[in-house]
């Protein structure tokens, strides 16, 4: 059974999952330290999600809330599914739970980006009922 649980303190164990996932969600994604896992886990807007079963991370995901002046806002990042438990249900599994907590903290919607090259990620998102919008997103690099 898949348990989907909160990181709320960095530990060896939870650093090690994190960066066995990192490279399987961007080839470009540098391994964290414990300092950054640490910063995460002690965040009032990021809520860094695990999938499990037993003692097995399957995935991760990333939930961001923060206040505007429009009302709260949440933002889904870094979504991953360890490439052996893929089409297994830990995708759905964490964005339901990121949803529930979203919903619990009021805010009225949630965005997240996802590359077109991930299919399998695109058609689980619209089946979950996020809608494509018509947007430009914007990237400046700070080196």
């Amino acid at each position: 059974m898949i348990e989907i649980s909160e990181i709320h303190e960095a530990d060896e164990v939870i650093l090690s999952s994190v960066n066995h996932l990192l490279p399987q969600l961007s080839k470009s994604a540098k391994p964290m330290d414990e300092i950054q896992l640490k910063r995460l886990a002690e965040s009032e807007c990021t809520r860094l999600y695990f999938a499990k079963e037993g003692a097995e991370v399957l995935g991760m995901l990333s939930l961001v809330v923060f206040p505007i002046p429009t009302g709260i806002k949440a933002w889904i990042e870094d979504v991953v599914v360890d490439e052996r438990a893929r089409g297994k249900g830990v995708g759905k599994a964490l964005m339901n739970k990121a949803l529930e907590e979203a919903r619990n903290l009021g805010t009225k919607s949630i965005d997240l980006t996802s590359r077109p090259s991930r299919e399998s990620a695109n058609k689980l998102y619209q089946a979950i009922g996020y809608q494509e919008r018509e947007t430009n997103v914007y990237r400046y690099r700070i080196s």
